[in-house]
């Protein structure tokens, strides 16, 4: 599976059975993807119209035991030094918390996302053998911090593991917005049907109405999006998503308090889909979830130094 787009190669061929998919990308605006050239999958491809939020009968119920592997995040952060993003601030936003199935009614309350109202935040999902995504996110945070703090960026995060619960997600948009953030990059794994695979990256839709004005960031934003994206494709090797995006691995959504209430550059990325056992066997893996956070900063880094 190859991406051509900006300031990106594409990778090499995998070996093995595969199908090849053909996407062109058709239009060009400012800071847009060249191109979604040629994508090649591996196994079955799934329909429909799969959502980024997490359905309750998706949602994890109680803890798992993480995956072992040889391969650890640092366990805090490190001071940031010298490196092309000194003075540049990153906010990591580990989607969910570990922590939220056990506070249901917190989590559950009515919280102002500027266009209406909707939960404070959910459980996230999990893959079928039990591990969450609240864990997979927060490793893969972990692990960028590490990366970003090394070119430089000082990084701040809405949550590290250290909260029982939360933070609601109106409260996670103003954690990006205080800091002045330069990029903000919310951290998932998506809950779709199983046999729907690939990563998708989610844009900031234009939204004006109660204390959401989205206007000034879409266009950084969607900026930051497709760096984030490309990179994506370059070190993970991961396709776009076959359920959302039309191949594109990009979708703009107006639904998210995060992206709705956020004053600075900010998307959210579904790494891939847990319900799909190859993209959980990924999921799983830390030496894959180290090319997951490593894809996700290199695009920050190229969005930063534009």
């Amino acid at each position: 599976m190859s991406y051509l787009g900006p300031d990106f190669d594409p990778p090499q061929p995998r070996r093995g059975r595969r199908r090849a998919l053909t996407v062109a990308a058709s239009a060009l605006v400012p800071g847009a993807l060249l191109g979604w050239l040629v994508y090649a999958t591996v196994g079955d491809d799934g329909g429909g119209s799969g959502e980024a939020a997490v359905r309750p009968s998706q949602a994890s119920t109680r803890p798992a035991a993480s995956p072992t592997d040889d391969e650890k995040p640092s366990p805090a952060p490190s001071a940031s030094g010298t490196g092309p993003l000194t003075g540049k601030v990153v906010v990591v936003d580990p989607g969910h918390n570990p922590g939220n199935f056990r506070h249901t009614a917190e989590i559950n309350r009515q919280v102002d996302i500027g266009t209406n109202r909707k939960e404070c935040d959910t459980t996230g999902t999990s893959t079928n053998a039990g591990y969450p995504e609240a864990e997979f996110t927060l490793d893969v945070a972990r692990r960028m911090r590490t990366l970003l703090e090394k070119q430089g960026a000082t990084v701040e995060f809405t949550q590290d593991g250290d909260r029982p619960w939360g933070p609601c997600v109106d409260e996670r948009a103003r954690i990006g917005n205080k800091a002045h953030a330069d990029a903000v990059v919310s951290i998932h794994a998506d809950g779709a049907g199983a046999g729907q695979r690939g990563f998708h990256v989610i844009l900031p839709g234009r939204v004006s109405g109660g204390n959401a004005n989205t206007g000034p960031i879409v266009a950084p934003s969607r900026a930051l999006g497709e760096r984030v994206a490309g990179a994506f494709v370059r070190v993970t090797g991961s396709a776009p998503s076959d359920y959302v995006g039309d191949g594109t691995g990009l979708v703009t959504r107006q639904d998210l308090g995060g992206l709705n209430l956020s004053t600075v550059p900010k998307v959210f990325i579904e790494c891939g889909n847990m319900r799909d056992s190859k993209d959980a066997a990924l999921l799983t893996s830390g030496a894959w979830r180290q090319k997951a956070a490593q894809g996700i900063s290199e695009g920050i880094v190229s969005f930063l130094r534009g």
